[in-house]
């Protein structure tokens, strides 16, 4: 029986297109000036040490480490220091109202009938835990974010590795047979797979570029197969 849902959310929850067509393109954008306007900050002053240690640099220039930021963000790297400078500008542009968290109709709709009916839903993202929560408490849909428990990123490992699939569990306080994890990246749902999680790939039919099953997980279209393949519940 399955008690505990761990879901992606980019291509899962929430459509790529507005990951990339929107989110990334506004920190882009944005990344000078806050970086220029929060600069002495700690919060600031610490991301930018992280950032600085990954790309071995010494006392980077405002230019310097913007420069590295933007190229990160092209090449949708899954940095933590980005993560969290990203987060915190996106936080500006929901609570500004220039920002809404797309999140797919069946994927709302289940994920309150999953939690309704005792389930306990959990987030794994490379996103930042702020940037998670801002987008499901900023979601078209309203806040979403009491439907989740825990919400997991990058500091706990990354997500093609088992071993942050452990940490997880561990936090959970769970046995894997009990929990299913919900991506549309094989890679991800192999890590997951090998700790002994239940695991379902989501092919959305309207994402430009579809992962392609190879067969190792059971695939889904939506979050209504989903409850089909795994009888996780039926309709209130």
């Amino acid at each position: 029986m399955i008690k505990t849902i761990i879901t992606d959310i980019e291509g899962t929850t929430t459509s790529i297109s507005f990951v990339h067509e929107v989110l990334f393109p506004y920190s882009s954008k944005s990344i000078s000036t806050f970086l220029s306007q929060q600069w002495k900050t700690p919060v600031i002053q610490q991301i930018i040490a992280d950032a600085a240690s990954l790309a071995e640099l010494e006392n980077p220039s405002h230019a310097e480490i913007t420069k590295v930021l933007l190229q990160w963000i092209q090449e949708d790297r899954k940095a933590s220091p980005l993560k969290q400078l990203q987060g915190l500008i996106w936080k500006a542009g929901y609570e500004a109202g220039e920002l809404e968290g797309h999140v797919y109709e069946d994927a709302h709709y289940y994920l309150k009938v999953w939690q309704k009916q005792g389930v306990v839903l959990s987030i794994f993202s490379s996103g930042s835990v702020e940037a998670q929560k801002l987008l499901f408490r900023h979601s078209c849909f309203g806040n979403m974010e009491p439907l989740f428990s825990f919400f997991f990123d990058t500091t706990t490992g990354k997500k093609q590795s088992p071993d942050a699939y452990l940490k997880i569990l561990c936090a959970l306080d769970t046995r894997a047979e009990s929990v299913l994890f919900l991506s549309d990246v094989e890679e991800e749902l192999n890590a997951a797979k090998e700790t002994g999680i239940h695991t379902c790939q989501l092919l959305r039919c309207d994402e430009k570029h579809q992962p392609v099953s190879t067969g190792r997980h059971h695939t889904a279209n939506d979050f209504r197969e989903v409850t089909d393949i795994y009888r996780i519940s039926q309709k209130p």
